[in-house]
């Protein structure tokens, strides 16, 4: 299988693997990442995992060391300026510079501390991604991107948010999003918003209105006959929803049709 049904195969799996669905993501941008690499990845957070003391019981103890490791003897943090590089969205690179987007060095965070056999999950805030340790109504909050310092009480957005675990496929999802974004600011970089799409759509579940970004992203790279198709099709979707807004798409994709002449 090559990566994208690999990709697939692992997301509709009865345990999806985050750092698996994480590698296999980030080799769509860097062809470099073959099998042998994705698994020294993995080795080296079997590594990190192995640096970890043992006898930890409770969420604060866990908390700490995970901390302590990463964000202290390791240095894994993020600066501003990581949200101005794709690398900081590519797991195999977080893992290589200590450096990353907030979402991704939680996946670090997240993979080394189970492997270790911490209680550990994800929690998705508006506009950040941070890392619960603990019973989720109850637990030590760190923030990996701050190299694992403590929210304690948390910010309003904490304490308003329900302290729901971010399921796997979320968590790629959002990723992916991440990465859509940092493309669509850079036209240029189209190609790499396009294999985002994709893949998200290959995720079993997804917003639907992805298909009409991805059709209207193919008529912007000048692919009108696909991107035409794409459009009629998520117009079918639309007729059951609004039958206006189903209009207003297939003239869309007459106009992109009527690129062709």
């Amino acid at each position: 299988m090559n990566t994208r049904e690999l990709f697939a195969a692992e997301a509709r799996a009865e345990r999806p693997d985050l750092a698996r669905l994480c590698l296999l993501l980030a080799a769509e941008a860097d062809p470099a990442l073959d099998e042998r690499a994705m698994d020294r990845a993995e080795i080296e957070l079997d590594r990190l995992a192995g640096m970890l003391p043992y006898g930890l019981r409770d969420a604060r103890s866990w908390a700490a060391a995970v901390t302590e490791l990463l964000g202290g003897r390791l240095g894994f943090h993020g600066t501003p300026k990581d949200y101005d590089r794709l690398s900081s969205s590519l797991l195999h690179e977080v893992l290589l510079r200590r450096r990353g987007l907030p979402i991704l060095l939680s996946v670090v965070w997240l993979e080394v501390a189970r492997r270790a056999g911490a209680p550990v999950y994800g929690l998705g805030l508006p506009g950040h991604f941070v890392v619960g340790f603990g019973d989720p109504e109850d637990s030590v909050v760190v923030d990996p991107f701050a190299g694992g310092a403590s929210l304690g009480a948390g910010p309003a957005e904490l304490a308003a948010s329900p302290k729901t675990p971010a399921r796997t496929l979320d968590i790629v999802l959002r990723i992916l999003n991440n990465i859509r974004a940092w493309a669509s600011a850079r036209p240029e970089h189209s190609a790499v918003a396009l294999w985002a799409l994709d893949l998200s759509l290959l995720l079993p579940s997804h917003p639907a209105a992805l298909r009409y970004e991805r059709a209207r992203l193919l008529v912007e790279r000048g692919s009108f006959r696909e991107g035409a198709a794409e459009l009629e099709g998520y117009a079918e979707i639309m007729d059951a929803v609004d039958k206006d807004e189903a209009a207003r798409i297939r003239g869309e994709a007459v106009a992109a049709r009527a690129l062709l002449n």
